[in-house]
Parts: C-alpha cells; sequence; structure tokens
C-alpha cells in the first residue's frame, strides 16, 4: 500500500557514476567473509554491550561499527566538529542526506546512538538485527495514522536524553541530487525541546572524484548493492559535523527543517540561504492589520 505522501526519489540505474577503480573477486570475497566476522563478533559481545554503560560501551560499539566499514574497504572521514560527542543527559535530533545503507553505519562509527528507521530495515538480514539491538524507532510509512505516535515516540526518547538518528529526506537519493527534509520529525525536536545536530554525508573515490556508485537507489535488492559496494577501490566516506541549531532557533517544524537542509547542502559545497519569516509582535494594532489585510493580492503566510 502506498499513499500521495510517500517519499520518492527519482534516482536510479541511470545515476550510477562510470569509471570507478574496482578490485579483484578475491578479495571481494574476503571483504564479505571479514564483515561476516564483524557482524559475528557483534554478536558475540552483544551481552558485554547491555552491561558497559557510557564511554566504555560507546567505543566497543563504535569500533564494531567502523570494523564493518573497514571490512568494505571504506575509509571514513570526519570533517568539521570532529569532536561531535553526546553530552550525557541531552538528546538531541541528528539528521543527515541519506544515500545509502552505509550511511548509519559511518554515522554509528562518529558517535553511537539511536534510529529512527522504516519497519523495512528492521526485516533486512544482518543490518535490521544489529539496527534492532541498537534500540531503533520504527516507522511505519505506509501507514500516516501511526505517525503521530511514533512522533511522541521520537521526542520522549529525546527527551530522556536520548540522540535519535534521522534521514528526513524520506528515502535513499544518489548523492548528487538531494530531497527536501520533510519537518514532520522536527516537530519532535521541538516538543522535546532539544536541539538539531545536521550531518552532511559524501562518497568520495581514492583520487577524490566524488561517486554514486554506493548509492542504495531504485528496485534494487540490499545484497546486490553490498555487492557493488564490495568491489570498489578506494572509497571514502565524508561526513561532515555541521554546527548544531539551539532550541527556539526556529519559529517552526517548517523553518527548523529548511535551515538543517541549508545547513547540509552547504557543508557539500551547494549553498543554500534559508529564508527565516519574521516573528509576528505580541500585539498589532487593528489599524495596521486591516491595511495588511486590504494589501494582499493572493496567497496566504504559511
Amino acid at each position: 500500500m502506498t499513499h500521495a505522501w510517500m517519499p520518492k526519489s527519482p534516482c536510479g540505474d541511470g545515476c550510477l557514476s562510470e569509471g570507478a577503480p574496482t578490485v579483484a573477486f578475491g578479495r571481494r570475497v574476503l571483504r564479505f567473509t571479514a564483515a561476516i566476522g564483524v557482524i559475528f563478533g557483534a554478536f558475540l559481545s552483544a551481552p558485554l554491550v547491555l552491561v558497559l554503560r557510557g564511554m566504555p560501551r560507546e567505543r566497543l560499539v563504535r569500533l564494531l561499527f567502523l570494523g564493518i566499514l573497514k571490512s568494505f574497504g571504506v575509509k571514513l572521514r570526519v570533517l568539521g566538529d570532529e569532536r561531535f560527542r553526546a553530552v550525557p543527559g541531552r538528546g538531541a535530533l541528528v539528521v543527515n542526506n541519506h544515500i545509502s545503507w552505509l550511511d548509519i553505519i559511518a554515522v554509528n562509527a562518529v558517535q553511537p546512538m539511536r534510529a529512527l528507521a522504516k519497519k523495512e530495515v528492521g526485516a533486512w538480514p544482518v543490518l535490521g538485527l544489529l539496527v534492532r539491538r541498537g534500540g531503533s524507532i520504527f516507522l511505519d510509512r505506509e501507514n500516516l495514522r501511526s505517525l503521530p505516535a511514533t512522533m511522541d515516540e521520537l521526542a520522549a526518547a529525546m527527551r530522556g536524553g536520548s540522540l535519535v538518528s534521522v534521514t528526513p529526506e524520506g528515502t535513499t537519493w544518489c548523492g548528487l541530487g538531494s530531497g527536501r527534509f520533510r519537518p514532520a520529525t522536527f516537530q519532535a525536536a521541538i516538543d522535546g525541546g532539544v536541539p538539531v545536530r545536521p550531518l552532511a554525508l559524501r562518497f568520495r573515490l581514492a583520487d577524490g572524484r566524488e561517486t554514486t556508485q554506493p548509492a542504495f537507489i531504485g528496485p534494487e535488492s540490499l545484497i546486490a548493492s553490498l555487492r557493488r559496494v564490495a568491489a570498489l577501490r578506494g572509497l571514502v566516506l565524508e561526513v561532515h559535523v555541521c554546527p548544531e541549531i539551539a532550541p527556539g532557533r526556529a519559529a517552526d517544524r517548517r523553518e527548523l527543517a529548511l535551515l538543517a537542509e541549508s545547513a547540509v547542502q552547504a557543508a557539500l559545497g551547494r549553498v543554500q540561504i534559508p529564508v527565516q519569516r519574521r516573528r509576528r509582535a505580541a500585539a498589532v494594532p487593528a489599524a495596521v492589520e486591516v491595511t495588511k489585510v486590504s494589501g494582499l493580492v493572493s496567497g496566504k503566510d504559511g
């Protein structure tokens, strides 16, 4: 079942860049073997993860996600505020542009956190189990009636001190193209009284060229995307940590979404200047209001 509000991306096979260097078949097999080894290690260490608290737990979780990246030959490069770490007892909405299944792995390699994920992710082999174990909140995109309850759960989690990762585009794009940040999840940040921390993700090759090869787009299966990533040589995943957007900075969720989207686009070198609406004064003389209304030609603010 789908509906008119279901996020869609025009990206497909035609968006995949060409000329990316690849590794031999034997190296690809070794990469899959290494990834399976890391994931098996994650299962074995699951009881320890549940017992540990604070920095020791974060360090272990970060190492596990870094291990997955390394097993696929992906180099993680963190730019901007490299000291991005959780503040004990303070939650935040962490948002990023959405390109690949590698996104959530990279974000947790920088800073382990919970995630808002579509319910289909929970059914994925291996990765789905890791996401569920990480305390993810699942969103049923096909059932709009469940959205308010999910946003309440998201706001409560952040109010309780959790960092929660969200991809407000709602679906994956190729990386060269991107979608608008949908405002629904930003209402949870407002309701929770927490800041927003934008992250900008980009994939490059070892020679610095930007590549769309890791994108998980179109109707392809997760296995097909895994195989394409495993074949790449010299893949670099850049995570730009943008300045935090403090609570109260925006008038409403739409403005907050635009501020976060603009921060991500600016970090990627695609300048976008957000237009912040002026807040109306607490009291406006009636005569002035009449003048404003009479001068309107069409449309409605908001």
